[in-house]
């Protein structure tokens, strides 16, 4: 069956989408749906017999889904329709929410309904329950959708608001006056109901020492604001570039900001960065050695331990890792070396494991190129430490998406464990980049020469079921959450047995000395960064547009040709064939 994804972008969502149907041997194409010219061309060329839309902000033209059946993902239960659905849940603190299937009909959500799927609406950001909850029950929805379709004995339920189980209405686009914060007025929860539904997009805007701001990734602080008793809205703390506001019942910490501005576009950025000049008397709270787990705060990097297995956690902001954040994570790593244990987990964060750099610090930066330069070497000192690592056993414990430099960073583990439905994004150059985080090693010797070089140029998402198959990585694990961590702990309880954990670190010790003779690491570095100072410092580089595309969320005209089948030469010689 042919199918067109047609996106407004190529998120998370729509990555698992893609990379479902392909491993059940659909043929998929993928277009943005930047204009309604655009979407009517891509059906033209493709003549799909199903259209799919995971993330779709646009309406879909009348001349397609007249003539062609399209499936929309609506973020809500059966009957919710609008614009801002998932906001709306979080906002008013449903208990339950729940992912719609819907055909794409004359009215906005109103079409008829080919699934729906609920459960618990956990107390998260919109972006963690999207990335979770939604992408789950949506991915489950279209594939038992196309099984009823296949077999051609369902039929679709119309929308019917006097069915007991419709309990959804239309919602209106919530708007900033809805989601704006009374310092004075509003509880601690309430302040974060409304935060946590703008995440990501498009935040909380707010006023900080006369400036206009959007609020990002709230989380709550449960001691600080106990006996101090700071003015609502005060700024009371800081600690790793995050600010920490007192709340008339308590406190929250907000990790970035974006400034408000009509003149020229800004970008998000840990919220020291916006506010440096007015915070040099504000407290910093410092971690003095190897933080453990504290419920009671906001931590981008915790240190947990069981028996013979330390667990090192990195929550950074949108999996991207800035030079200090690099900084930090090396020295706890570092420190986790000393621990009396076996086997060193790298868990990664709650919405990503890992993404590599961070484009928008570097964006920022007075000196973009320079600022990249330090981030990638930082990066790479952190990738060495771990693949020099003789004493202990380590493990990459993948339970969320990764990408470029984030999946290179688990390859140097010895281990790579994958939670099922985890996508990775093996590659660099739809950045503009070669590549460094000692992938020219890591890659090859993992999956070998020729399957590196595909994985590098083909720019497609892998499942991680496929990452396996590869090689890259080395078992999957069960997709729930909570099953995901008891197999975890299994496995690595396993491997930490004394006379197991003894045999695999001299095999390793072995490996990295012939591969030290053969190859030394030092050399892959220094190549990889020569052509990486290239990409960073020419003026003519494509990262420089590639990443201002990124950082500010600048328009696609149209996917690239590797995800655009319908725009390749295949495609007509399939056609041809077919009329033969």
């Amino acid at each position: 069956m042919k199918i067109l994804l047609l996106v407004s972008a190529f998120n998370g969502l729509s990555q698992r989408v893609y990379a479902e149907l392909r491993q059940r041997n659909y043929w998929v194409s993928v277009e943005y749906a930047s204009t309604e010219q655009q979407m009517k061309e891509a059906v033209a060329l493709f003549e799909p017999e199903l259209v799919i839309c995971p993330f779709l902000k646009q309406a879909i033209p009348r001349s397609i889904w007249q003539h062609y059946l399209c499936w929309i993902v609506h973020p809500g239960i059966k009957g919710d329709r609008g614009p801002s659905a998932l906001d709306w849940a979080i906002y008013q603190q449903k208990h339950y929410w729940g992912v719609t299937l819907v055909e794409a009909a004359e009215e906005y959500d109103a079409g008829d309904i080919w699934g729906s799927q609920s459960f618990k609406l956990p107390k998260a950001n919109k972006s963690t329950t999207y990335r979770h909850q939604i992408t789950e029950a949506a991915v489950e929805l279209i594939l038992t959708a196309l099984k009823q379709l296949e077999a051609k004995t369902y039929k679709p339920e119309p929308l019917d608001y006097t069915k007991h189980d419709v309990k959804g209405n239309w919602q209106p686009l919530m708007k900033q006056n809805q989601r704006s914060i009374d310092w004075q007025q509003d509880s601690t929860t309430e302040i974060l109901a409304k935060l946590r539904a703008a995440e990501s997009f498009p935040g909380v805007k707010d006023l900080i020492n006369g400036k206009a701001y959007y609020l990002f990734n709230a989380h709550q602080e449960k001691i600080l604001n106990k006996t101090r008793n700071a003015s609502p809205g005060e700024i009371i703390a800081q600690k790793s570039q995050a600010i920490c506001r007192a709340t008339r019942d308590g406190a929250i910490w907000l990790t970035h900001l974006k400034q408000v501005s009509v003149v020229e576009p800004k970008i998000k950025l840990p919220a020291a960065e916006y506010l440096a000049d007015h915070l040099q008397q504000v407290p910093e709270l410092v971690d003095e050695g190897l933080p453990g787990f504290d419920p009671a705060t906001w931590q981008d990097i915790h240190y947990e331990e069981d028996a013979q297995v330390g667990y090192l956690h990195f929550n950074f902001y949108n999996g991207a890792m800035s030079t200090g954040q690099c900084y930090r994570l090396l020295k706890a790593y570092r420190e986790a070396l000393e621990r009396p244990t076996q086997v060193l987990v790298l868990m990664g964060g709650t919405d990503f494991w890992a993404n590599g750099i961070n484009l928008n610090t570097i964006e920022a930066s007075p000196e973009p190129g320079l600022e990249a330069w330090e981030n990638l070497k930082q990066i790479n000192d952190l990738v060495e430490a771990i693949l020099t690592t003789e004493n202990k056993l380590t493990i990459a414990a993948l339970k969320e998406n990764a990408a470029a430099g984030g999946v290179m960073l688990a390859l140097a583990c010895d281990k790579v464990l994958i939670r099922e439905g985890v996508i990775l994004s093996p590659y660099y150059q739809h950045m503009g980049l070669y590549g460094s985080e000692y992938w020219s090693f890591n890659l090859p010797r993992r999956v070998g020469e020729q399957q590196a070089s595909k994985l590098m140029a083909n720019c497609l998402p892998l499942l991680a079921t496929e990452a396996v198959k590869v090689g890259l990585a080395d078992e999957v694990l069960p997709s729930q959450p909570k099953g995901f961590l008891r197999s975890l702990h299994k496995v690595c309880e396993w491997y930490s047995h004394k006379k197991t954990v003894r045999q695999l670190i001299l095999r390793k010790q072995q490996l990295l000395r012939l591969n030290q003779q053969l190859k030394p690491l030092k050399q892959y570095r220094e190549e990889e960064e020569a052509k990486m100072w290239q990409c960073f410092m020419a003026p003519e580089s494509a990262f420089h547009q590639a990443r201002k595309q990124f950082v500010y969320k600048l328009p696609v005209s149209a996917a690239p040709s590797y995800l655009a089948v319908h725009r390749q030469a295949a495609l007509s010689q399939h056609n041809q064939q077919k009329s033969a």
